[in-house]
């Protein structure tokens, strides 16, 4: 006997539904596994504005440190300051860097946007 079409339709759903091993319940993305990060408004952030070259091969980074937002919300303010210093820039780990001397430049950006900003350093 050859097996019906109905049969191997429902194996083929059911393989691509079926999970294999999964360690943390449902999905790895569940609202219960991000971290708990109370999104404040830019006028309650103090955040900090230093030039630094440490780790980085003598090669002068920007870094803007002490943010209480989403990760969507820097990848946004990331962008925006990117094209105001006319440089690269990336979010790591809650800070963003952009590549080059632009404390003056960020900090005057970020102030007119309405954080508490201020320059951290030499």
């Amino acid at each position: 006997m050859a097996p019906s079409k109905r049969h191997s339709q429902d194996q083929t759903n059911s393989s691509k539904n079926r999970i294999v091993y999964s360690e943390f319940g449902e999905s790895a993305n569940s609202p219960a596994l991000e971290r708990a990060l109370p999104e404040l408004p830019p006028n309650q952030q103090n955040l900090k504005v230093q030039a630094t070259r440490s780790g980085r091969k003598g090669k002068t980074v920007t870094v803007i440190s002490g943010f209480q937002t989403k990760p969507e919300t820097l990848e946004g303010l990331v962008k925006q300051l990117k094209t105001q210093c006319g440089a690269g820039g990336t979010v790591k780990e809650n800070t963003i860097e952009i590549q080059g001397d632009h404390r003056q430049k960020v900090l005057e950006f970020l102030i007119k946007l309405g954080y508490k900003a201020k320059m951290s350093g030499g």
